[in-house]
């Protein structure tokens, strides 16, 4: 009889192990060609990090959080939103998609981070429902754009309000050198208490907070940009799309999110206890005024609008920060489109309001 050492089976044994190990982690992170058509099964378990707060209110007061729970999808909710907290956290490797306007995405890929938008929504008739407006110092001259040569404009190069900073001043004619950009992140209230303290005079704040800004600061005033400024997006790390198990859970959620946009227009009282009263701790009279300012929120029927904007932001931004020519193509992920559209249905929104 031959006998094989110990140590000899062990190794083997060890040896079989690791592939073994090695193939499950494989088959666990498929990676997924972006070409490659979105999968239709969601394999139970798996897990998505996602920082979409409205939306999280939504499924949670509509009951549609059940059919992710019956899709197989375990969510793990992150309290983040926006460009900042969500690149940070991407960079960091605890996020894979979050809510933002559309100049988060720009700011990622110039600064190395390989993003993907898979989810467009629009306001309807977004000019009468302005996500910001300008907001002027008590004792500030300001009537129309023409207004703001010369004066003190809170910017911040990296956030959506920065873009519409530019996108003004183009519009009024005016370039930099014309006024004057004090460099200020927008967090919290940053940008009210700036102007109540007058350190500038003109800032883009939440058409929402005009209200209580003109209250609390005697002599404030506000005036519209005629910008449309509507641009929202979830977008996630390349990687999460290119990973199959968590690309056909998104391909779920996405749908699961044009419903819960739907529901929201459908149920305004119901949308603005669950979000505005109980996680934002808005009184019931507020919560109520910022759904009818917010305006109704459309599922496009195409994102060639909305590609052809963020390509017309980009380079304005390129220009005048003098960051690198940006092909936005690269930057969304259009197999997500036709998931949105069929979730809407003959809801979706064509014409102008695309």
């Amino acid at each position: 009889m031959i006998t094989i050492p110990r140590k000899a089976v062990l190794a083997v044994l060890a040896t079989v192990l690791a592939t073994g190990a090695a193939c499950g982690s494989e088959e666990a992170t498929t990676k997924l060609e972006l070409s490659a058509a979105l999968p239709d099964k969601v394999p139970s378990g798996t897990t998505l990090r996602i920082g979409d707060p409205q939306i999280q209110a939504i499924l949670g007061a509509s009951g549609l959080d059940e059919e992710l729970s019956a899709a197989g999808i375990t969510t793990e909710w992150a309290n983040i939103s926006g460009g900042p907290q969500s690149i940070q956290a991407f960079r960091a490797d605890k996020l894979d998609c979050s809510s933002v306007a559309d100049i988060p995405s720009l700011f990622a890929a110039w600064t190395g981070t390989s993003t993907k938008i898979v989810f467009q929504a629009v306001t309807i008739d977004p000019l009468d429902h302005p996500i910001y407006k300008l907001g002027v110092a008590p004792g500030v001259n300001v009537a129309s754009l023409a207004d703001l040569r010369g004066k003190k404009i809170a910017y911040s190069a990296g956030q959506a309000q920065g873009a519409l900073v530019l996108r003004v001043l183009q519009k009024a004619g005016l370039s930099q050198k014309d006024v004057q950009l004090i460099e200020l992140t927008s967090t919290g209230d940053s940008y009210v208490t700036s102007l109540g303290t007058k350190a500038v005079d003109v800032a883009p704040i939440g058409a929402q907070n005009i209200k209580l800004y003109e209250a609390k600061y005697p002599g404030a005033t506000s005036i519209n940009t005629g910008i449309r400024d509507d641009a929202s997006t979830l977008y996630c790390l390349t990687t999460a799309v290119e990973d199959a198990d968590r690309a056909a859970a998104l391909k779920v959620y996405v749908g699961i999110r044009t419903k819960a946009l739907l529901w929201a227009n459908d149920h305004p009282a119901e949308f603005a206890k669950a979000y505005y009263q109980d996680s934002q701790k808005l009184s019931a009279a507020d919560a109520k005024a910022v759904v009818e300012i917010n305006g109704d929120k459309g599922i496009p029927a195409t994102w060639d609008n909305a590609i052809k904007r963020l390509q017309e932001t980009a380079d304005l931004l390129a220009t005048e920060q003098k960051h690198d020519k940006l092909d936005v193509t690269t930057l969304v992920d259009r197999r997500f489109e036709k998931v949105q559209a069929d979730a809407a249905g003959d809801r979706v929104v064509t014409g102008d309001a695309t």
